[in-house]
């Protein structure tokens, strides 16, 4: 028997695009799915949209952004079906997805959670499989008995057990956005399950629609809170003091070359954004 499927997508403010999400979904012409989506505090008409065109799906609106990982645990205490399926709305599912996941996940009953292949608006392939964790290469050895290579799989499309997630308790909800992802395949496979690819299903992913109008500077905030946080939850202090001398030096070491720079030149705007991004690790690595 095929398992069943919950689609769970959670929506800020990127309404288009989740129509466009949606409508991949509808064209897979399968019966055996349902949909939640959580919108937290969208402003940008999502929730007209949802009424008006796509009844079918179940809707959870948030009067806030309480943040990727709560609004998926919120979607997740719903789920009765066998299979989550995680999808960001800036993603469109390819002819024959659900099909291959199904087959897959039925056929690998030792894999956990496992991502479909993640392809970018031309064709090209877009990286959905990582094999180590931030600053993995500091970690002593902690995550090498751990089953298979795959470290954790792209949060933009995941696929996992119903039972696994609950066994694992959904998300850390302290992780509001970027590296929830991570820190969940991590407590997967500390719980004896596999990872693994999916490479009959296809996804296109749009990537960071969601934090488009944001400004760069808060999205580099964003991540980098996310790094600490997720360092500090699964490395000890004297890890943790390591890699934060490290990130230090290298950030300051590249501030002083970006700002020598600069005062000859004008930067472009790549030079631009890596400032930035040293700023903000050196600021708060330092507070760390």
């Amino acid at each position: 028997m095929t398992p069943d499927i919950c689609i769970v997508i959670v929506n800020y403010n990127t309404g288009t695009l989740l129509a466009r999400c949606l409508d991949s979904i509808r064209k897979e012409k399968d019966d055996n799915y349902r949909i939640i989506v959580v919108d937290n505090g969208s402003v940008d008409g999502s929730l007209d949209l949802l009424q008006t065109d796509y009844p079918e799906t179940e809707l959870i609106a948030n009067s806030d952004n309480l943040g990727f990982a709560a609004a998926n645990n919120q979607a997740i205490k719903r789920c009765r079906e066998e299979l989550l399926f995680f999808l960001n709305p800036d993603t469109e599912l390819q002819a024959g997805c659900l099909r291959a996941i199904r087959k897959f996940m039925a056929s690998q009953p030792e894999v956990g959670l496992a991502g479909p292949v993640i392809i970018n608006p031309d064709g090209s392939p877009h990286p959905a499989v990582e094999y180590n964790y931030p600053a993995g290469r500091y970690s002593g050895g902690r995550f090498d008995n751990l089953p298979g290579k795959i470290a954790w799989i792209l949060g933009a499309a995941m696929v996992a057990r119903s039972s696994v997630i609950a066994a694992v308790g959904g998300f850390d909800t302290r992780f509001f956005l970027y590296a929830e992802d991570i820190d969940l395949c991590l407590a997967v496979r500390k719980e004896g399950w596999l990872l693994a690819e999916i490479p009959e299903a296809k996804v296109m992913h749009l990537e960071g629609q969601s934090e488009k109008g944001a400004p760069f500077v808060e999205v580099v905030e964003r991540k980098v809170r996310s790094e600490l946080l997720f360092l500090k939850k699964h490395y000890d202090i004297k890890t943790v003091r390591k890699i934060r001398g490290i990130r230090l030096l290298e950030a300051w070491w590249r501030i002083c070359c970006l700002r020598f720079e600069g005062f000859f030149l004008d930067l472009p705007a790549e030079k631009k954004e890596k400032l930035i991004r040293y700023e903000v690790v050196s600021s708060l690595y330092r507070q760390a």
